[in-house]
């Protein structure tokens, strides 16, 4: 990296992003970077380390290129060292904790010395979790050794900590492609899917591996009312090897498998807008990490969170501070079902995920009602972006 003058800065916000569980690390950061270009026109270059994980969830994304432009956000392959020469702008986010490039770090520290010019703002943007601890810690500054202050935010689900990603429409196009039964099943013969009628029951499954999805496809079997399940090459095909008669990795989207009363669709990767359509689309989701997960509140219908496991058992402790929170004005019976099946099916209990999904079934109507009306209660009235945008103009 050659020296230039770095004194004169430009208005772009960089965002860096390491891929770590394929697409909920960047999911969230492009969603992001789009939403603060398209909403508040702010430049964007967002920093990725692996473009070839990237392209499935942005198919004209070319692998190879190091730097292309997209939603009007600058796309950059992270190199270490970087490839180009770096000029900071206003905000410089380091996402999920990754360690950001040397030559920036240094960019920082020569920008904080200089009388004549301020530093970028450094913020962490962490994960996001429902947990009581994420009120105090929101917002807090880390003063690094060179004196330069970085900045932890933590999305989440009340007004005391950043927010959630919601775009500003999003909710009115989703009413509106919910609207129309039609849209839907256009979709489906869209996504290659045959066999599927208006009154169906359509699961979307995106999870990671586990013997709970095992047995709910067996119990599935056995619905009294035709049940698709819609499944994208990946881990949630892992678990099910044993349903297929040729190896999964030699499945193709577009074909389907019947086992009684339950067919499984093999799903083509999407974008992200398309993802949002499929989720929209189904009665029931099965989504994974953390982009899918609030993706799966915001198409309200009714889910199962599949957190990413952690050592000791610890995503056992963010997945019941949400489920406190998503259940507090359920009634006990519904409350228990939802909370329970969600349990089992992150400690892979076969007869206990089993059990709770017939329960499930029982209050299925009064659950969709409660995840039609849970996306405005925990937006708060501001997104993730306008609460970010509006903490760097105070801090």
């Amino acid at each position: 990296m050659t020296t230039t003058d770095h004194t004169q800065r430009v208005k772009h916000w960089d965002i860096f992003c390491t891929v770590v569980d394929n697409y909920g690390d960047i999911g969230v950061t492009w969603r992001l970077a789009k939403q603060l270009a398209a909403e508040y026109h702010i430049p964007v270059n967002l920093w990725v380390d692996d473009l070839h994980s990237f392209s499935h969830i942005l198919p004209n994304l070319n692998p190879i290129l190091c730097q292309q432009t997209f939603n009007s956000v600058n796309i950059f392959q992270w190199n270490n060292p970087l490839d180009i020469d770096y000029q900071a702008g206003e905000v410089i986010i380091e996402a999920f904790a990754c360690e950001l490039p040397e030559q920036v770090k240094s960019v920082i520290e020569q920008l904080h010395k200089q009388p004549q010019s301020s530093a970028p703002h450094w913020l962490n943007l962490e994960y996001l979790s429902a947990e009581n601890w994420v009120d105090g810690c929101h917002g807090l500054p880390s003063t690094q050794p060179s004196g330069v202050k970085k900045w932890f935010y933590f999305p989440g689900f009340n007004p005391k900590t950043g927010g959630l990603i919601c775009e500003q429409h999003l909710f009115k196009e989703r009413d509106l492609w919910q609207a129309n039964p039609n849209t839907k099943m256009g979709l489906f013969d869209q996504l290659g899917l045959s066999g599927i009628n208006v009154d169906d029951t359509v699961i979307s499954v995106f999870s990671y591996e586990s013997p709970a999805l095992t047995a709910l496809m067996a119990q599935w079997q056995t619905s009294a009312k035709p049940i698709h399940a819609l499944i994208p090459k990946g881990r949630s095909l892992t678990s099910l090897a044993s349903f297929f008669p040729c190896d999964v990795n030699h499945l193709m989207p577009g074909q389907q498998f019947k086992f009684g009363n339950l067919t499984l669709h093999i799903l083509p990767m999407t974008d992200q807008t398309g993802f949002d359509r499929l989720l929209w689309s189904c009665d029931f989701n099965i989504v994974r990490g953390e982009d899918s997960f609030l993706r799966a509140q915001w198409a309200a219908k009714p889910f199962i969170w599949h957190i990413y496991p952690q050592e000791d058992d610890y995503h056992l402790v963010k997945l019941q501070a949400f489920m406190k929170i998503y259940c507090d004005n359920l009634a006990a019976e519904i409350s228990t079902a939802w909370c329970e099946v969600n349990l089992a099916f992150n400690q892979g209990d076969q007869d206990a995920v089993v059990n709770y999904w017939q329960q499930l079934n029982s209050v299925i109507l009064p659950l969709q009602q409660h995840a039609l009306n849970w996306p405005n209660n925990a937006l708060n009235d501001a997104d993730l972006a306008s609460r970010l945008v509006q903490f760097v103009k105070n801090s």
